[in-house]
C-alpha cells in the first residue's frame, strides 16, 4: 500500500491547474495521548491522499499539529473523516485568510518525538493546567489593560511583518528559547501583570500557558485559536482590527495581509517592504525580506556571492553545494551579515514594559 508522495511537487502543481477546482488552506492542532503514533500517521495518510488533502502533518504521542490544504469539494467528507477520531471530533479548523490552490504541494505526515519543539519535559508539569483562553473582542480589552503585558509567542521573523498593538516581540529564533526568556524578564511581575499570549494558530500557547502557570504567573491568558481566528472574529463581528501588517504562514504563500500598514523593511535597502523570499541559491536558500527593485538588482539572492553563484552554470552550482551544510544558516533565517537592514526586535523589553 502506497503510504508516501508518488508526485514531485511540479508534477502536482500541474494537476492542480488542470483541476481547476478550488482548495482551502486549513490549520488545527490537538494535545491527546496517541498511543501508537506511526500506526495513526499511515491511518490519515491513507484517508487523506484518497480526497486530495496536501500538507505538512505532525504526529507525536502527545497529539498531533496540522497545516494543510484540501480540495473544497472534499471538505465535508474532510471533516466527516476527522470526526469519526473521538479526540478529532469537533476540533476548531482556522481556515486561512487568504486562499492560494498552491500552498502546499505534497502531503508529509511525519512522526515526531513532540508536535511543537518547545524542548519542555512535560512530565514537569500539567499540561491540562492551561491559560484562560479569550476571543477577539476581550484580546483587544487586554492590549489596553495597563495590568497586561501582550507577549508575542512567534519567532523574530515571524512578528518582523506583523503583530499586535503594544506587544512585546521578544528577538528570538526559536519558540523554546522564548520561554526562559520571558520567564526571566517578567519574574517581579508573576504576581502582579496579566500575561497575555498569542501566536499563529494558538498551539504555542496552548503549552506556553500551561508552563508559565507551573512557573507560577497568577494570570495567564492566552488568545483562542491565534492571529488566524482574531481576524476571522474582528471581520464577522466588525470589531476593530489591533493587528498591524501580515501574519507569516508556514507555506507556500508565506503570509497573509491582515492590514494595509508595513511595519518591516527590505534587509537589503531599508525601504518599506514585508515581502519574504528565500534566496535564489539553492546552496543559502536564506528566509530573508526583500523589494522588489532589490530582487531585480540582486537576481533574487541574499547577498554578492550568492548573485555570483547563480550566475553559474546549473552543474557548476551542484558541484559547489556537494557535501555542504547550510542548515544552521537557513535555520537562522533573516540573520545574515550581508543583510544590512534586518530588524533588532525588541528582546528584553518585557520587564521594562511592564
Amino acid at each position: 500500500m502506497q503510504l508516501y508522495n508518488t508526485l514531485s511537487a511540479r508534477e502536482r502543481e500541474a494537476l492542480i491547474d488542470q483541476a481547476g477546482q478550488d482548495r482551502l488552506t486549513i490549520s488545527f492542532y490537538k494535545y491527546a495521548r496517541i498511543g501508537n503514533p506511526q500506526l495513526f500517521r499511515d491511518h490519515l495518510f491513507v484517508n487523506w491522499d484518497a480526497l486530495g488533502v496536501l500538507g505538512r502533518i505532525y504526529v507525536a504521542r502527545e497529539g498531533i499539529n496540522a497545516q494543510l490544504s484540501v480540495p473544497a469539494l472534499q471538505f465535508n467528507a474532510f471533516k466527516a473523516h476527522l470526526d469519526s477520531i473521538t479526540f478529532l471530533e469537533g476540533v476548531r479548523l482556522n481556515i486561512a485568510i487568504e486562499q492560494d490552490n498552491k500552498s502546499f504541494l505534497k502531503l508529509k505526515i511525519k512522526v515526531r518525538d513532540k508536535i511543537v519543539a518547545d524542548g519542555l519535559s512535560d512530565d514537569a508539569f500539567d499540561v491540562t493546567d492551561k491559560g484562560v483562553h479569550v476571543g477577539a473582542l476581550e484580546f483587544n480589552a487586554l492590549l489596553s489593560d495597563p495590568d497586561a503585558v501582550v507577549v508575542d509567542m512567534r519567532n523574530h521573523y515571524e512578528s518582523e511583518i506583523g503583530h499586535f498593538e503594544n506587544a512585546v516581540t521578544p528577538d528570538v529564533d526559536t519558540f523554546r528559547d522564548s520561554l526562559d526568556l520571558i520567564e526571566e524578564e517578567l519574574r517581579d511581575f508573576k504576581e502582579t501583570k496579566k500575561l497575555v499570549m498569542y501566536c499563529t494558530g494558538g498551539i504555542r500557547c496552548e503549552k506556553a500557558s500551561a508552563y508559565y502557570k507551573h512557573k507560577g504567573f497568577k494570570q495567564v491568558y492566552q488568545l483562542e485559536g491565534g492571529i488566524i481566528e482574531y481576524t476571522r472574529q474582528v471581520r464577522e463581528q466588525g470589531l476593530p482590527n489591533r493587528f498591524l501588517g501580515k501574519n507569516f504562514v508556514f507555506d507556500q504563500r508565506r503570509s497573509e495581509r491582515i492590514s494595509d500598514d508595513i511595519i518591516a523593511r527590505c534587509h537589503q535597502c531599508g525601504s518599506p517592504c514585508d515581502t519574504h523570499v528565500n534566496c535564489a541559491n539553492e546552496g543559502c536558500h536564506l528566509l530573508f525580506i526583500q523589494c522588489g527593485a532589490c530582487a531585480e538588482k540582486m537576481d533574487q539572492c541574499c547577498s554578492n556571492s550568492c548573485k555570483e553563484i547563480v550566475a553559474l552554470p546549473p552543474e557548476e552550482q551542484k558541484l559547489l553545494r556537494k557535501g555542504r551544510v547550510n542548515s544552521n544558516k537557513i535555520f537562522k533565517k533573516g540573520r545574515s551579515k550581508a543583510l544590512k537592514f534586518k530588524g533588532a526586535g525588541t528582546a528584553g523589553v518585557p520587564a521594562g514594559k511592564a
